[in-house]
């Protein structure tokens, strides 16, 4: 069973910076799609940040995090990450790691609602 754990969300002020970390056990396939995706109050889950892991130059940002965010992995702890710079105001949400494995991976992983979820991270950016 494939486990996520995020950590570090917290507050910040706006410009500042957040890494947030998800730690992914319980798979043992190379083929996963991981993301990052956040929620704020009253509004739609949105998909912020994407990767393949077969191929990590295959990313995908949202839009409104272009040139801030920037999602990475560490293949050896099973890490992934989410470096947020640049913080605004409307970037505050629950931030949530998922993951596409096997049977669900498909190769790209793009910005669409993946299977499996961590519990979530709070990210509040103040003005």
């Amino acid at each position: 069973e494939v486990r996520l754990v995020e950590s570090g969300g917290g507050s910040v002020q706006s410009g500042g910076s957040l890494r947030l970390a998800c730690a992914i056990s319980g798979y043992t396939s190379v083929s996963i799609c991981m993301g990052w995706y956040r929620q704020a109050p009253g509004k739609e889950r949105e998909a912020v940040a994407t990767i393949d892991s077969e191929n990590v130059h295959r990313i995908m940002y949202a839009d409104s995090v272009k040139g801030r965010f920037t999602i990475s992995q560490d293949k050896d702890k099973n890490i992934l990450y989410l470096q947020m710079n640049a913080l605004k105001p409307e970037d505050t949400a629950m931030y949530y790691c998922a993951v596409d494995p096997p049977p669900y991976y498909s190769a790209g992983c793009g910005l669409y609602e993946y299977n499996v979820w961590g519990q979530g991270t709070q990210v509040t950016v103040s003005s």
